[in-house]
């Protein structure tokens, strides 16, 4: 019977079988603190801790910057808005020359000007129509607000020395909780007096039965004045309140508020 010889030749590890050993080998030198590799690896872990803290904190440090920013610019906002108030009354355009000036008195003796504030008024409650005083036209010029109501008076003077047309604008510029459905606006010109009104909530096209509808949502009124002499002096009152016996007076909107704007504008000369 025929034996052969054993062989007792290891083959040789592959590059694969080397790579995991040596690994092996320094993940368990790494478990011994005792070690070199220990301090190595630890080391590592430590400064990639500390490098992913800083940078937390620049991106916390970021979003901190972006947020007081953005309170910075509503600040600045909220305090351009009161500076402004709730009714301003401007001019616009101007036409060949012709120019129109603004002033709180009937004489113009305290200078003229292309804007005027027409103030505001908080924390008013409801009232209506027939509580406001009679002579708010005549009472006093500039500001003579109510207790609950906004009231101003001013001119308008052609300062050139020709004829011009010019057309009145008034806008909404600001409205919460939906404060606008409720208000009035009342314009005296020359002593006629017109009261305007959002058109009603239900059916935008119906007027509400006190006062004319508003040209759209935010257009209250739009009007054209022609042939103002030279010298001549057209005299205003705008006159707000929050009508009561409006349907939309509920109490959603307590807590709202509405500004406006007055725009005059010279109207260019027609040619043929």
């Amino acid at each position: 019977m025929a034996f052969k010889k054993k062989n007792n030749q290891v083959d040789a590890p592959t590059p694969e079988e080397v790579a995991n050993l040596g690994f092996k080998h320094e993940v368990d030198a790494a478990k011994d603190k005792n070690s070199s590799v220990y301090d190595h690896f630890h080391s590592q872990e430590n400064a990639k801790a500390v490098a992913d803290a800083k940078k937390r904190k620049k991106i916390y440090a970021a979003i901190l910057a972006g947020l007081l920013a953005i309170l910075l610019i509503m600040y600045i906002i909220s305090m351009l808005l009161t500076q402004w108030g709730d009714l301003v009354i401007s001019i616009g355009d101007l036409n060949d020359g012709k120019t129109i000036m603004l002033c709180e008195s009937a004489g113009f003796e305290d200078g003229v000007g292309v804007k005027l504030d027409g103030g505001v008024v908080q924390e008013v409650t409801n009232i209506t129509k027939a509580w406001l005083p009679q002579n708010l036209d005549t009472e006093k010029d500039g500001q003579h607000n109510g207790e609950n109501y906004l009231a101003y008076t001013f001119y308008l003077k052609n300062t050139g020395d020709a004829d011009l047309d010019y057309e009145t604008v008034m806008n909404v510029t600001g409205t919460s909780k939906s404060a606008d459905e409720a208000i009035r606006v009342m314009i005296y010109k020359n002593g006629q007096e017109q009261t305007y009104a959002k058109g009603q909530y239900k059916d935008r096209e119906q007027a509400e039965t006190d006062a004319t509808k508003w040209e759209d949502d935010t257009v209250i009124m739009h009007e054209d004045s022609s042939a103002l002499a030279a010298g001549a002096v057209d005299k205003f009152t705008v006159v707000i309140w929050v009508e009561g016996n409006d349907p939309e007076c509920l109490d959603p909107i307590r807590g709202g508020f509405v500004r406006a704007n007055m725009i005059f504008n010279v109207n260019p000369e027609e040619t043929n």
